[in-house]
């Protein structure tokens, strides 16, 4: 099989590039991304069943799959819709192909492939065979491209158009309107002859041909349609320049992030994790103002962009795709109340944009990564002014007693909003707490608890804050109790950090994943990290078949699948492994990625990277296509080895 993809590949290759000085600047190119096949399983043929992943690529808001062997039709499954509203089929297949001489062929299929940004289908008939690949050129237009074992005329057609949608014919083009508004449109060569027929089409060759592309794009209004008809036919007219284009920007992508010192199964998983961030990269639209990264685009309820989310892909996009990774914070900024508050989530429609609460402060981490990959100071100097005013937030509105050490809460009063504040919605250590109301304020509520693991994050919020504040010549004027965390918030007789009830200073004991922070943001002591050695290395409690569970393994209220009550989230995973490494344990920290890389089921296979894990089993749970899981597992994969 290998053998024929790579005859197929080279085959590709050779047709892509039409125009002579773009075959030349093409072989200037590496090929990576076809040393990962079926990097993702997304087979699926319309049907009444859920399906569960699509491909779609810079930042689109419609996808496509491939057609099941089972079910099998001539062409790339879709588009469908990825709105959060209308999350729709716009058809089963919207272009099939065959031959012409013999338009009720019946094709058999013989491969399909989802490479990195690109996908293929082989299939034959009795009059020879056709190879197809469909390439994203932007977020709103797909290049469709077609290779025969000889001339043929080709014939095209659609297949079971989703229902009221209307077709008609326009010159080359296909204009196919859903009562949405949403518009598919299909932009064919010269070479081609279109009619309407039954609310179908068909588009048939004048002459023979080997290769021929055709555009397919996807618009939200008759305005786009307008601006995007010049825009199908520029890149029908020269499809090589576009498609050297998308090869660059992956190959940018995989080679910013492989290396050569790791095993090809975990440059799989690294690969994996990026396919998964840019398929849920969506391009501005409504009320989300810039670019952003979604959590899943295969899970309905999470099209939108959430703060602590937005920031871990961020952190991870700098090293990859930097414009990206500041567009997707500039999207949270955009909301930023007065007072300096950023929101929970932001959607399409703004009236959708949960304001109840905030979420855990790790935004100047990902601006820092991104300087750091990028050294971009004009970044900091826009952003800085809105961190600060954020950082400021959280002193005003969320320490309740004035002491320095802030609580998780909500601005309705609500235990809800508070635990999603948190980021840990059903969390143990939550499970008695109590709303208090914030003196001065009718919209800043708090626990009656202070937890370690937000003021570790406002510790290491202070610290870059300070660092951004020297680049630019600025000053810092804000809060900064970072040296009283560790302290405060470690129990030395168990010998772990712990949440503190504002009441009576007591400590909550309950073993969870929050204590793993203060290792992360390196403001616990090394005498603290050694006293916490033991429970760390317990293999009844955190040095699990996948390590660092969200809670003690052993605790009664432990549950394999209660979400923040017991699964993996590699997000703590990745905060505990990467504590140890900052405090000198790289064996220990390199064995437990491994058992990351290793155990997790499916990860260096075609199954989608899940939002959490079962920590016994390495099973997958909840939604897959998780971008949160995606993010961390580069920085494993990017810290592996190194001694930081």
């Amino acid at each position: 099989m290998k053998k024929a993809h790579r005859f197929i590949i080279s085959t590709f290759v050779l047709m892509a590039g039409l125009v002579s000085c773009n075959q030349n600047i093409q072989k200037e190119l590496s090929d990576n991304r076809h040393q990962y096949p079926q990097i993702l399983d997304i087979s699926y043929t319309p049907s009444t069943s859920p399906c569960k992943g699509w491909f779609t690529d810079a930042g689109s808001w419609m996808g496509f799959t491939l057609p099941t062997k089972e079910d099998w039709v001539n062409g790339f499954c879709g588009p469908f819709s990825l709105d959060m509203n209308r999350r729709q089929w716009l058809a089963k297949s919207a272009l099939v192909v065959g031959f012409s001489d013999d338009i009720g062929q019946s094709f058999i299929p013989d491969s399909t492939c989802y490479y990195p940004g690109e996908l293929y289908i082989e299939s034959h008939s009795a009059i020879g065979s056709i190879q197809q690949k469909l390439h994203f050129i932007d977020a709103t237009t797909t290049l469709i491209s077609i290779q025969t074992d000889k001339p043929q005329k080709l014939f095209f057609s659609g297949v079971e158009w989703g229902e009221n949608v209307s077709l008609e014919t326009e010159q080359n083009s296909i204009i196919a309107r859903h009562p949405s508004g949403e518009i598919i449109l299909l932009t064919f060569s010269p070479n081609y002859t279109l009619t309407s027929i039954d609310n179908n089409y068909q588009a048939v060759a004048q002459t023979p041909e080997e290769t021929c592309q055709i555009a397919l794009s996807f618009y939200t209004n008759e305005k786009e349609l307008i601006v995007g008809k010049q825009k199908a036919l520029t890149i029908i007219n020269n499809p090589s320049k576009f498609l050297y284009e998308n090869q660059k920007r992956w190959e940018s992508y995989l080679t910013k992030i492989l290396r050569s010192d790791m095993k090809p199964e975990y440059d799989r998983i690294a690969v994996k994790a990026i396919v998964t961030l840019i398929s849920n990269w969506k391009v501005r639209r409504g009320g989300l103002l810039h670019d952003g990264i979604v959590p899943s685009h295969a899970v309905n309820y999470f099209v939108g962009f959430w703060a602590w989310d937005s920031w871990r892909f961020s952190a991870a996009l700098a090293q990859f795709a930097p414009e990206l990774a500041k567009d997707n914070i500039r999207a949270m900024f955009d909301y930023q109340q007065p007072d300096g508050m950023i929101i929970d989530c932001i959607y399409t429609d703004p009236k959708e944009n949960n304001a109840r609460d905030s979420k855990p402060p790790l935004v100047s981490w990902a601006v820092d990564e991104i300087f750091t990959h990028t050294q971009d100071t004009a970044f900091v100097s826009e952003m800085y002014p809105q961190l600060m005013a954020y950082y400021k937030w959280w002193y005003a509105k969320r320490d309740h007693n004035g002491n320095g050490m802030c609580e998780y809460g909500s601005t309705d009063g609500t235990i809800e909003a508070a635990a999603w504040e948190s980021g840990m919605d059903n969390a143990i250590r939550f499970d008695n707490a109590q709303m208090l109301k914030n003196k001065g304020y009718e919209d800043a509520w708090s626990f009656d608890q202070e937890s370690v693991d937000l003021n570790a994050y406002l510790a290491l919020e202070c610290k870059l804050l300070k660092k951004f504040a020297t680049i630019l010549g600025a000053t810092f004027d804000a809060p900064d109790y970072s040296d009283k965390v560790a302290d405060y918030f470690f129990d030395s007789e168990v010998g772990f950090f712990f949440d503190k009830r504002i009441k009576d200073g007591s400590f909550i004991q309950e073993l969870g994943c929050e204590a793993y922070t203060p290792l992360w943001t390196q403001v616990a002591t090394k005498e603290q990290v050694e006293k916490m050695l033991p429970l760390l290395k317990d293999t009844t409690k955190f040095s699990t078949y996948i390590p660092f569970p969200t809670i003690a393994a052993d605790n009664p209220k432990y549950n394999p699948r209660g979400y923040w009550r017991g699964p993996i989230w590699l997000d703590q995973t990745y905060f505990a492994v990467r504590g140890l490494r900052n405090y000198g344990y790289h064996v220990l920290a390199d064995q437990y990625t491994l058992q990351v890389f290793d155990r997790l089921q499916g990860l260096q296979e075609g199954a989608p990277i899940h939002e959490n894990y079962g920590t016994h089993t390495g099973e997958r749970l909840k939604a897959p296509h998780f971008s949160w899981s995606s993010s961390h597992l580069l920085m494993f994969y990017s810290d592996y080895g190194k001694k930081q």
